[in-house]
């Protein structure tokens, strides 16, 4: 079986101490027919002056496949010992632009460091790289157990990273990224950082455990939609009543993979509890949700963080087919849905993280439909103001109306397509692509429908 490699940046390479991993360059001038060749050895030190050196000489150096988790914890010691500068008006990310703007009055962006910016690049990479596995087929129970390993590697090592963020800030780290054509990577990634945020906030003596579950539960709460046929999951516009309810069934799919018997994980992954709290992350706390209408306190905690990160990222987060609120808007809408879709107590956690964007959380739009799935990805969020909104529910007969949305056109949704960010920071390579030897260029993203 050919060895796989992934591709690293230079910056984020230890020096003055022994290398926990083998660095590799690809010596071959054909991109169809790669020949890895090793250059430092486990355990050599480097210098600055080597890295300078290597830049120089070198397009790209790469990591085995086999050592990623070593390489994922050894960005936790890596400190930026330059002083960060201040963001721009404008996010310097494909995910920057308008959600990034500053309203007159408005706190300046905290500061994220280009450090930060490339740590989380790396992880992202990382995280998508193990979701594609899992999307790209149906998995047997061996490389699904080998995947959700690799994501909490992904997931230990975000904890470390955002350490010292609040909501405020990590949403400036999320919009200075890249973002990926197939929307579930994005979400179920930015989902999972703001579980840990969340759950930390909840609970500050949390053991990393613990933290680890929340983290994992946010990042698998789409895993169930490796059953569902890839036009559905990527349709941005309205969903047909059929598809719609085979979208439902996700969550169920998803506990199912979870508590198979042969499922082969650490000891401090507790499969049980991540099943859980997929299955029930669509439940709505007044019990109106899916799939079995459960409500309040009987949701279990990790599915009802889930569920608060899942609707913020979904309406914050720009995409290539759609602009997203402002700060301000969302947390607005979001505390209409206090006490129905959401826990009206943890959404009140979550805004002591949010301050200076709740205070002047105001806004006269609402939905035009009850059912609004923050998984699914929309060409147009169905929002309108207040009274439309009501005469658009009031026309239909249910009381409910889904919106309609622009008719679909020719796009690559769900292909394996990274949008480079238009950012201030160097990069003259993709970082985290894995590249496997012998085995030619990689393929766009196919799943075959169910």
């Amino acid at each position: 079986m050919a060895e796989s490699f992934f591709s690293v940046s230079f910056e984020l390479i230890p020096i003055d101490r022994g290398l926990p991993y083998d660095l590799f360059i690809n010596s071959s001038i054909i991109e169809s027919r790669e020949k890895f060749v090793r250059i430092v050895r486990l355990g050599d030190v480097l210098s600055k002056e080597d890295l300078v050196r290597f830049k120089t000489k070198y397009h790209q150096i790469y990591v085995r496949e086999v050592q990623r988790s070593i390489f994922l914890k050894s960005l936790v010691d890596l400190t930026d010992d330059a002083t960060p500068e201040e963001q721009p008006e404008k996010g310097t990310g494909e995910n920057g632009g308008e959600q990034n703007k500053r309203t007159p009055g408005q706190a300046p962006l905290k500061q994220v460091s280009a450090l930060d910016i490339k740590k989380t690049t790396v992880l992202k990479d990382s995280a998508i790289h193990h979701l594609e596995t899992l999307f790209d087929q149906d998995p047997p129970t061996e490389v699904l157990s080998q995947t959700i390993v690799g994501c909490r590697d992904v997931v230990e090592s975000m904890i470390d990273v955002l350490q010292d963020y609040n909501i405020d800030k990590l949403r400036e780290l999320i919009g200075s990224l890249s973002f990926h054509d197939f929307y579930t990577y994005d979400h179920s990634i930015n989902v999972s950082m703001y579980c840990i945020l969340i759950y930390r906030s909840l609970n500050p003596e949390a053991s990393k455990e613990e933290i680890i579950q929340a983290g994992m539960a946010g990042l698998l709460h789409d895993l169930g939609k490796i059953k569902i046929p890839t036009e559905i999951i990527n349709n941005a516009g309205k969903l047909s009543d059929q598809d719609f309810k085979e979208i439902q069934k996700h969550p169920g799919f998803g506990q199912d993979l979870l508590l198979q018997s042969d499922l082969n994980l650490p000891a401090d992954l507790d499969p049980a509890l991540l099943a859980r709290a997929i299955h029930e992350h669509h439940e709505n706390f007044d019990g109106t949700g899916y799939p079995n209408k459960i409500g309040g306190e009987n949701i279990h905690l990790l599915a009802r963080i889930t569920a608060i990160a899942d609707f913020f990222d979904a309406i914050t987060t720009k995409r290539s087919y759609h602009e997203p609120l402002s700060l301000e808007e969302a947390i607005a809408l979001m505390k209409k849905f206090e006490g129905k879709k959401i826990d009206p107590e943890l959404f009140h956690l979550f805004l002591q993280h949010a301050e200076q964007l709740a205070a002047k959380a105001r806004t006269n739009l609402e939905f035009t439909s009850e059912d609004f799935d923050p998984c699914q990805p929309h060409r147009e969020l169905p929002l309108a103001i207040a009274r439309q909104a009501a005469a658009a529910k009031e026309a239909s007969s249910d009381g409910k109306v889904k919106a309609e949305f622009p008719a679909p056109q020719p796009d690559d949704f769900g292909q394996v397509k990274v949008i480079e960010p238009k950012t201030a920071i160097p990069q003259k390579a993709t970082f985290g692509k894995v590249k496997v030897l012998d085995n030619g260029p990689a393929k766009p993203f196919k799943k075959k429908a169910a």
